[in-house]
């Protein structure tokens, strides 16, 4: 299931607030449309958010009725500054921008812009499919026969533009012929978790068990976890890696009981600018989130609320890295980028 697609002049996604209520299409026809949708959390995960970030531009160049490559180009930047403004965590998205807006740069005339960023940015979401798979089938020999594998927040086929970091390794395990059960947390405040990863594993019969944030320790004393299995949203040069909120609980959790525990991500999700986690920008979100459930206050009025979207595990809690470009431990991240 595609996740994002560009459709002629049109950017369409599924809907992840309908999820697992009803499976619902958005047909966003500007990038202002796409930074809502980002913004509303429809389009989540870090390299679906690359490939929204691209096809943003790519609408605005198909529907832009500028006359110079001049024109154009500062209709780019503009979308992309919007762009920019939506998710400060995701490195993806930054990546996916630079790219569209280098191709851009580099053509020589108007229709060449319109071209480029097209291309690119369809070249972005057919390369994060084949990336995908391979981080699956890389990942894919770490898991053994009948292994029960706990999964936070969603890095599945709707985090994607297909098939998946974290939960691609389990499919692709699964089709190797081993039997993987699956634990996902239920993930609060959004419950991504729960809504969405439990609807992509169930959809495909593969075995998963929802269990709220606070069971892990218990689960992990009762030797009921075999291995962790996690996504990314921005990994530093020296290892440390920023996910969804409550993961560095989990890793700790996994690193007391002596369980592994694996980050699956494309190594454009590693950015060498930043050296440690600290440096990481993390996003604070609407109180709202904790505030109400589906419209219903379930906090007191007054009372106040913090609402970070992610938390940055240290690399010493990091068993190994899963990439398309293979296994690597947390000191050994730099082996990815030599020719």
């Amino acid at each position: 299931m595609r996740t994002i697609e560009l459709r002629g002049d049109k950017v369409v996604l599924v809907d992840q607030t309908q999820l697992p209520w009803r499976l619902v299409r958005v047909r966003c026809h500007s990038a202002e449309e796409v930074a809502a949708a980002i913004e509303e959390m429809k389009i989540r995960g870090a390299p679906a958010l690359a490939a929204a970030a691209a096809m943003a531009l790519a609408i605005t160049a198909l529907r832009s009725r500028a006359r110079t490559k001049e024109q154009l180009m500062r209709e780019l930047e503009r979308a992309g500054g919007r762009i920019r403004r939506t998710r400060p965590t995701a490195v993806n998205l930054f990546v996916g921008l630079e790219r569209v807006l280098s191709a851009a740069r580099s053509a020589v005339d108007i229709d060449g812009v319109r071209e480029a960023v097209v291309r690119e940015a369809r070249a972005i979401a057919q390369e994060d499919v084949k990336v995908n798979r391979k981080i699956g089938e890389n990942g894919a020999a770490l898991l053994e026969d009948g292994d029960v594998v706990l999964t936070h927040c969603n890095a599945g086929s709707l985090a994607t533009v297909d098939y998946g970091t974290a939960l691609g390794v389990i499919r692709a395990a699964r089709s190797a012929g081993k039997k993987i059960e699956v634990i996902a947390t239920e993930t609060r405040p959004l419950l991504q978790g729960a809504r969405l990863t439990a609807w992509e594993l169930s959809r495909e019969g593969i075995p998963v068990r929802v269990v709220t944030d606070g069971m892990v320790g218990y689960l992990m004393a009762k030797e009921m976890v075999d291995k962790v299995v996690v996504g990314a949203d921005r990994i530093a040069a020296n290892g440390d890696a920023a996910n969804k909120i409550g993961t560095y609980s989990i890793a700790v959790l996994a690193k007391e009981h002596r369980i592994p525990f694996y980050i699956a991500a494309p190594t454009s999700t590693v950015d060498p600018k930043v050296k440690t986690g600290a440096e990481i920008p993390i996003e604070e979100r609407r109180p709202e989130e904790v505030i109400f459930f589906r419209g219903v206050r379930i906090v007191p009025k007054g009372v106040k609320v913090f609402n970070p979207a992610f938390d940055v595990t240290p690399a010493r809690y990091i068993t190994a890295f899963i990439t398309e470009k293979g296994v690597v431990k947390p000191g050994e991240l730099s082996k990815l980028f030599k020719s």
